[in-house]
């Protein structure tokens, strides 16, 4: 911070204080010589400044402060722990085939994939809620709009500002997740990812929290999700046309080696209870992607 250059200001009068210790009142209000001072002698020194509810005479001699012996250090009681810094979460290990794996009770980085209306964040939520282990949810939406002043909603018209936040927000996401997994805390990632920009799509996911990530796809079929996206609003809620335009690209991931959900008929008990099953599989036989 710059400060003001020149001398500094008097401190603050307080009633029934004397001056300042170092601070002369004459220096700064120059006044009437007092009588029987000698021009050009060297100025006398103010008295001493008497302690505050002293009553003595002036020239009385002034008792010295009582000394205190310094304070001991304050320990340190906030709590602060350090934490571990976010490596990419490396492929999960083959599961023996005389055990079954627990997904319900791993720390795992799962990305749950589908269109608007597919019902990722229902599911994703429901399935953070309803592990024995600390697990978060992140969703890419949700941090796309922490931008707030500036947001380029993709409705408007796909641009570069548009997709330049959608890989921060991307970005952002698997910073996070990361984080969370360093300290112990699966996460679940929910994007509408499209298999035909793998650069972007799982690609960009890759780098951003690791191999390890479990990718499932949730894809019920058209006139569900365009059920789903009738009762959204804001800028959540799509076209018909563009419900059916992102449906169908997503219909790339049939063959893709990733495992499908088709949760037409499921609701989000159900569907969790599905996604768990197929954790299941990839934990003993990681996908190839």
């Amino acid at each position: 911070m710059q400060h003001a250059v020149g001398s500094p200001l008097p401190p603050p009068h307080q009633p029934g204080h004397g001056p300042a210790v170092g601070w002369s009142p004459a220096a700064h209000h120059p006044g009437p010589q007092h009588p029987g001072a000698h021009q050009g002698s060297a100025p006398v020194p103010p008295p001493p400044a008497p302690a505050p509810g002293f009553t003595g005479a002036p020239s009385a001699q002034v008792p010295p402060a009582p000394q205190h012996a310094p304070a001991s250090p304050v320990p340190d009681t906030t709590g602060h722990l350090p934490l571990p810094s976010g490596a990419p979460v490396p492929m999960p290990s083959a599961t023996p085939a005389t055990s079954a794996a627990d997904p319900a009770g791993t720390t795992l980085a799962v990305l749950l994939i589908g269109p608007a209306g597919a019902g990722k964040t229902s599911v994703a939520k429901y399935w953070a809620d309803h592990r024995r282990v600390p697990t978060a949810h992140i969703s890419l939406d949700d941090v796309r709009e922490w931008v707030r002043s500036g947001f380029a909603d993709p409705q408007s018209g796909w641009n570069d500002h548009s997709e330049a936040q959608y890989r921060l927000a991307r970005r952002t996401c698997g910073f996070a997740a990361r984080n969370f997994l360093a300290n112990g805390i699966s996460c679940i990632l929910d994007d509408a990812v499209f298999p035909d920009r793998p650069v972007v799509g799982l690609g960009g996911w890759k780098r951003h929290v690791g191999p390890g990530l479990l990718p499932v796809v949730l894809l019920p079929g058209l006139e569900i999700v365009l059920e789903r996206n009738a009762e959204r609003s804001g800028n959540r809620r799509l076209t018909d046309d563009e419900v059916a335009r992102i449906h169908g690209r997503m219909a790339g991931w049939y063959g893709s080696g990733l495992p499908i959900i088709d949760n037409s008929q499921l609701d989000v008990p159900q569907t969790a209870q599905i996604l768990d099953d197929v954790l299941a599989r990839s934990i003993a036989s990681p996908p190839s992607w």
